[in-house]
């Protein structure tokens, strides 16, 4: 009867959990990118002013998890707490937006909420569960954003054109989630604060540094524009509801080829898996309006981008596994970095020059990064540790 107890308990924090990332990953951070065509619509902002909010909302993203690396030892629950009420306020506030203004500010906040969400929940997780239970479900949470963004499609398809409708839910799911996570939390323990690493722990991290801010930039031409750029193509616009439900069914194709994944040395890993981001992200402006092909590229789109941060977590543990944790908060700071400056850039490109020529720069940038991994796999040593970790996600 005890051991029931034990997995019924596990069972529910790890949902709890997941529903929170799915919350405030698929539902409120990615979820601007979904609905864009239709606030920009009601509300008339440019193309440039949406790269500039989708900037806006990278960098409250990093603060977020920075505030993260720094609490989540000691204060994790106070960290849940903010992660809903973040993501709640900032998705309520789009909903009730009257102006791009207000519209931004919302958008912004809520994408605070994905970035103190994700070191919480690690550490709450870590406390409540034994070490191999822990493993599993980290894996399971990680990859929330996942059906984050298939829930976000299916709301969009139930409820276009009433864009607010679905940020309505995204608030009401962010308190739900995150009270669930609060109430089946039972253990109070802290750790001690971790300092900071020395100077050869970033000169190891240099080149895997620059791969990350480039993918990061890379991918905001889809996670910003993809849908907006395949509704002016005239794909209709249920088609583009789905292509964003592909996206989401990407990220959980990353699950059955973990194996695989695991059995290879993570900068290979980056360096297949960043190529493969780029050619789909040419490929979406290739033959925009063929819905087969576009719904196609968004699912490889989305396995390449959840399979590239789950390298960079394994890099950053074959450098040095006694501070992957570290390593991991660092790498996603920069990849979403990445993307605020590559939402805001690629805005401008947009408004210039037109999406194909943003899509092209974007899977040039992508290129670029893979080169990253080509550069560390000459230095490998033959007893490099090869496994992948079990944690998977799209952040950022």
């Amino acid at each position: 009867m005890l051991v029931k107890v034990k997995r019924s308990f596990s069972f529910y924090l790890t949902v709890a959990a997941t529903t929170l990332i799915a919350a405030t990953y698929g539902l409120a951070r990615f979820a601007y990118g979904l609905h864009l065509p239709g606030m920009q619509a009601e509300l008339g902002f440019d193309s440039a002013v949406a790269g500039a909010i989708f900037a806006g909302g990278s960098i409250a993203y990093c603060a977020g998890a920075v505030c993260g690396f720094v609490l989540a030892p000691r204060h994790p629950r106070t960290l849940v707490a903010l992660a809903g009420a973040t993501a709640a306020l900032g998705t309520a506030g789009v909903a009730i937006a009257p102006s791009t203004a207000w519209l931004a500010a919302g958008a912004v906040l809520a994408s605070t909420g994905a970035g103190v969400a994700s070191p919480a929940l690690v550490r709450v997780i870590q406390r409540n569960l034994r070490r191999e239970a822990a493993d599993r479900a980290q894996s399971i949470v990680n990859a929330g954003t996942g059906p984050g963004l298939i829930a976000a499609g299916i709301l969009a398809i139930a409820l276009l054109p009433q864009w607010r409708a679905a940020w309505w839910m995204a608030a009401a799911v962010s308190v739900v989630a995150a009270a669930a996570v609060l109430v089946l939390d039972r253990h109070r323990d802290s750790a001690p604060t971790v300092g900071l690493p020395p100077a050869s722990w970033w000169r190891a991290h240099r080149i895997v540094i620059v791969g990350a801010l480039l993918m990061g930039a890379a991918s905001a031409a889809v996670w910003s524009f993809g849908r907006t750029m395949l509704t002016d193509a005239g794909l209709p616009n249920g088609a583009t509801v789905l292509a964003w439900v592909a996206l989401g069914v990407g990220g959980l194709a990353v699950v059955p080829t973990a194996g695989l994944l695991a059995a290879t040395p993570p900068p290979r890993v980056w360096a297949v898996t960043v190529v493969v981001l780029a050619v789909a992200t040419s490929a979406l402006v290739a033959a925009p309006t063929t819905v087969g092909f576009t719904l196609a590229a968004c699912v490889v789109f989305g396995w390449a981008y959840v399979a590239s941060t789950g390298a960079l977590i394994g890099w950053t543990a074959l450098l040095e596994p006694a501070r992957a944790a570290s390593g991991t908060a660092l790498l996603f700071v920069l990849l979403v970095l990445g993307q605020a400056v590559g939402g805001a850039v690629l805005g401008l490109v947009v408004a210039l020059a037109g999406y194909p020529t943003a899509f092209l720069a974007a899977a040039a940038a992508a290129l670029i990064a893979a080169g990253a991994g080509v550069l560390r796999i000459r230095d490998e040593t033959p007893d490099a540790p090869r496994r992948l970790p079990a944690v998977r996600r799209g952040v950022g």
